[in-house]
C-alpha cells in the first residue's frame, strides 16, 4: 500500500497550504535546500537548479516506509513573491498511516518559520 498528500490552497491547516512568502523564488529555494540538508532523516535526492525542484526522501520507521517529497517554487524570477507547493508519495508501509500529510506539515511548519 501507501498514498500520496500535497498543499492544497483551500486546506483548513494553513501548515497543509501552499506557503506563499514576499521573498525572491532563487532565495526560496536555496532556503528549502539547506532545510532539507538540517533535517534528520530527511535527505536531498534531486535537485533542478533551473525548474527549482527538489525532490527528497524521508526515511520512515519500520512499518512506516520511505516516503518522496517534491517541492516546487513558483513565482515571478525578479519579484519577492514565491509560493512552494509540497508533495509527499509513500510506495510502502501500512495501509491507513498518515505519513504523506505528517511529512508534508513537518516541512511547511519548519520551513514557514526560517522564511514567513
Amino acid at each position: 500500500m501507501g498514498g500520496s498528500f500535497e498543499t492544497a490552497p483551500g486546506h483548513p491547516d494553513e501548515r497543509l497550504r501552499p506557503l506563499r512568502v514576499a521573498v525572491l523564488r532563487a532565495a526560496v529555494y536555496r532556503e528549502a535546500r539547506d532545510l532539507v540538508a538540517d533535517l534528520p532523516g530527511w535527505r536531498l535526492m534531486r535537485a533542478d537548479e533551473e525548474g527549482l525542484v527538489l525532490v527528497c526522501e524521508r526515511r520512515g520507521g519500520f512499518l512506516a516506509g520511505h516516503s518522496t517529497v517534491t517541492l516546487r517554487f513558483e513565482g515571478p524570477e525578479e519579484i519577492p513573491s514565491t509560493v512552494v507547493h509540497a508533495r509527499s508519495e509513500t510506495a510502502g508501509g501500512l495501509p491507513g498511516t498518515r505519513r504523506d500529510r505528517a511529512n508534508v506539515r513537518e516541512f511547511m511548519r519548519l520551513f514557514g518559520r526560517r522564511v514567513g
